[in-house]
């Protein structure tokens, strides 16, 4: 009976060597920079981390294909470097087979996240070499980008009558102050009284004539005679 243990046990044992092998067919690479990503925090990886990587494969796929056949037994992993690389496959219990890599890299995508949060790592920290980083989904504005442009052109629409409309009111004021001083100075010209020798005279008015009373009365004088 031993023997026969012995004798299955070494041909599972065959046969997961088979499967999972560097570059075999539907196999990932794992390369994981924990010192890199925890510094002084970081923690060492051992069997306990084995089994917790296993957990989250089987997690992942299980909640990938909403299959509930997928168990940790299934996620196999070998060639556990000491700088914390390993390659690993999923086996499907019912044909004896590895699942399909396509399969295997939607699951990781679908819950690369959380896979990254359970080991305290990132993309960069946590690398599935033949899976590309998974890019983050951009950030959309709380407000619709429409409404922001609308909103800054109708600003510089107002800034712009506001600016129109000052500066016609100053320019209406400076033309009023201007025509003003005119006249005061018009009005200061006409009523300037000049004086020569001590004695005040009067600015000639050019327009109306000015006559001189001394002259005239001489004139009656002589008219009269």
């Amino acid at each position: 009976m031993l023997q026969v243990l012995l004798l299955t046990f070494s041909a599972v044992t065959i046969a997961h060597a088979e499967l999972c092998k560097p570059d075999a067919q539907n196999a990932f690479k794992v390369r994981l920079s924990i010192k890199t990503a925890l510094g002084d925090n970081a923690y060492a990886w051992d069997t306990n981390e084995e089994y917790l990587f296993k957990a989250m494969m089987a997690f992942s796929m299980r909640r990938y294909s909403s299959k509930t056949t997928t168990q940790i037994s299934n996620v196999l992993l070998c060639n556990v470097t000491d700088r914390v690389s390993f390659w690993f496959v999923v086996t499907d219990s019912t044909k004896n087979t590895t699942v399909p890599g396509s399969e295997v890299e939607a699951a990781i995508r679908m819950n690369r996240n959380r896979i990254n949060n359970a080991f305290l790592l990132s993309d960069k920290t946590l690398q599935f070499l033949k899976i590309p980083s998974t890019l983050a989904p951009p950030v959309e504005p709380s407000t619709p980008v429409w409404l922001i442009v609308f909103g800054v052109v109708l600003c510089l629409i107002v800034a712009g009558i506001v600016f129109l409309v000052v500066a016609g009111i100053q320019q209406r004021k400076k033309k009023n102050k201007e025509s003003t001083e005119r006249e005061n100075l018009e009005e200061k010209g006409e009523a300037t009284i000049t004086i020569e020798n001590g004695i005040p005279c009067e600015t000639l008015d050019l327009k109306a004539g000015h006559i001189n009373g001394v002259f005239s009365a001489d004139d009656e004088r002589f008219t009269s005679l």
